[in-house]
């Protein structure tokens, strides 16, 4: 079957366009834990230098990071999230907690966060009107593109 050339518009396919790409979200992690000098984030990542030097170009192009300047000879610079980068922590929180329970044996956590209340962080989405913690069985999509149903395209414009 041949991909359809006017795939369903989507905010989880356009996010994953921009932080989808090998190392974005791990440069994410790594500056939203203070480590934004581009040698932290090479040692911390492992990712090739010029990969590196791509995504971090990016991902400010994109407010997702900013740059300061923390030496003047030789420059460097170090990355520090904006808000629009800080609101992708708790997908990054929540990918961590996925990836402890499904991929790792208990003991074997390479991370624990801990909340201001003192307690380990275990992320829960939650409903932002009623406070209710998002399950499966409680969502209804609607489609809002012209067009489109929940199910994919209308029959007239196939």
């Amino acid at each position: 079957m041949a991909a359809t050339k006017d795939p369903r518009p989507c905010s989880i396919a356009d996010t994953l366009a921009l932080v989808g790409e090998k190392y974005s979200l791990l440069v994410l992690r790594e500056v939203c834990l203070g480590n934004g000098r581009f040698d932290q984030l090479v040692r911390n990542i492992g990712a090739p230098r010029d990969v590196l030097a791509t995504r971090l170009r990016r991902l400010v192009e994109a407010g997702i990071l900013t740059r300061h300047a923390y030496s003047e000879r030789p420059q460097r610079f170090e990355y520090r999230p904006t808000g629009a980068g800080l609101e992708l922590e708790p997908v990054l929180l929540t990918l961590m907690a996925w990836g402890d329970r499904h991929l790792r044996a208990d003991a074997d956590r390479p991370m624990v966060i801990e909340h201001a209340c003192g307690h380990e962080l275990v992320p829960v989405v939650t409903c932002a009107t009623c406070g209710d913690a998002v399950r499966h069985e409680g969502l209804a999509a609607h489609s809002q593109t012209p067009g489109w149903t929940v199910r994919g395209r209308s029959a007239g414009l196939l």
